[in-house]
């Protein structure tokens, strides 16, 4: 794909990478990514703002071939994704300058082994003036490292976020098309990396209101040129009011679990609450992690194994751990035949939710009739507990 003109000036010059399905050995990516970086020309200096993925490197130096020099590489973000390819950009251009906050500039000499000395650490409100163009930079720590910034692109109005604001999504659109599928794929991406920094998050879009800002340029995804659209996606996502709904996500070996959890959504759909149900065997966790952005509820259903939690819900605590969504109340159902301590176990592993826990439902072999009951009155507290803080 060829470089791409936002403003005469302003040029698109990362790479689409069609099809790769997993981010960090970690991430499901089902729709691919990009890696975007932006080339400004002013009328003196030419800067190069993040680099690609070292997989896409070729493609970058295919898109700078024409480009005689480059005097400065802003460094948004140390990861990878954005920086590795800075050492290839420096060969090619060896006057050229490294700029990044100085906590970013400990983690690429770390990373990436660059020589200090070839690397300029600039302030919160510090820039540079290209000739015609200011780069406005922005202190932007934990969206999603600590040592994050944004560039504003004064002249032009445009914002460059880095990771924030963006989506892994291959497209061939420069612009975010608002779609279902480019919504989604927002709020996946905010899902699975930004959601555990949402009280960072809302702190650096009350930052980012005071610049005017005609188009957004992140590193990942379509750019958005109605940029008000993502920004109150993100306000709503962490700071809007929760969802009636409950994620289940559950496992079951012999089909005593599976019984508890048809009982529960049953239960929970005649009261009005919806449901968001993840067989964990088949579900992937960037969908499990969508639903905990919205979800007021979450019930983990799980068998036991070997007197604990099957693994499979286990490692679903965890990351609801990690991601810390902003549930307001929680639960687990399990089954078992001769003991264990797997609501301890996974009350343990999800201390970081501030939410109520309510009382666990616990089966000895296949639900019985009071375990029935119980599920039933599980459903009639969650109901509850949701009107009391205005959910309906």
């Amino acid at each position: 794909m060829k470089p791409r003109i936002i403003r005469e000036g302003v040029n698109w010059v990362g790479a689409v990478d069609w099809d790769r399905r997993l981010f960090d050995a970690l991430v499901p990516i089902p729709d691919g990514t990009s890696y975007n970086a932006y080339l400004v020309q002013g009328a003196e200096k030419t800067a190069l703002l993040d680099t690609v993925d070292p997989s896409m490197v070729d493609q970058l130096a295919d898109h700078l071939s024409g480009i005689p020099t480059v005097d400065y590489i802003v460094a948004h973000h140390a990861e990878q994704d954005h920086s590795g390819s800075i050492s290839r950009v420096l060969q090619l251009y060896p006057e050229a300058r490294v700029v990044c906050t100085p906590k970013c500039k400990d983690m690429l000499v770390d990373l990436l082994h660059i020589d200090g000395e070839r690397i300029t650490s600039v302030e919160d409100g510090d820039s540079i003036d290209l000739g015609g163009r200011t780069l406005r930079f922005i202190h932007a720590p934990w969206v999603h490292w600590p040592e994050t910034m944004f560039t504003y692109l004064e002249e032009d109005k445009i914002l460059f976020t880095c990771d924030f604001l963006g989506s892994h999504l291959a497209t061939s659109s420069l612009y975010f098309e608002k779609g279902l599928i480019e919504e989604a794929s927002a709020k996946r991406y905010f899902a699975e990396i930004m959601m555990p920094f949402s009280n960072m998050i809302v702190k650096n879009l009350d930052k980012i209101s005071s610049y005017d800002v005609e188009i957004v340029a992140p590193s990942h995804g379509p750019i958005h040129d109605d940029p008000g659209f993502i920004i109150d996606r993100y306000r709503q996502w962490t700071s809007g009011p929760m969802k009636n709904e409950v994620c289940i996500p559950y496992v079951s070996m012999h089909g005593s679990t599976t019984a508890m959890v048809d009982a529960l959504v049953q239960e929970l759909v005649e009261r009005g609450v919806g449901v968001k149900r993840f067989e964990l065997t088949a579900s992937d966790t960037g969908s499990i992690a969508m639903s905990l952005v919205d979800a007021a509820t979450v019930v983990i259903a799980t068998p036991t194994v070997l007197a604990g939690a099957h693994p499979a819900a286990a490692y679903v605590a965890f990351l609801a751990n990690a991601l810390r969504p902003r549930t307001k109340f929680v639960s687990v159902m399990c089954s078992y035949s001769w003991g264990g301590k797997t609501v301890d176990q996974i009350a343990a592993m999800i201390s970081n939710l501030r939410a109520e826990v309510l009382e666990p439902v616990v089966c000895k072999g296949y639900p019985r009739e009071d375990d029935f009951k119980q599920i039933a009155q599980l459903a009639r507290v969650i109901e509850e507990k949701h009107r009391e803080i205005g959910i309906k």
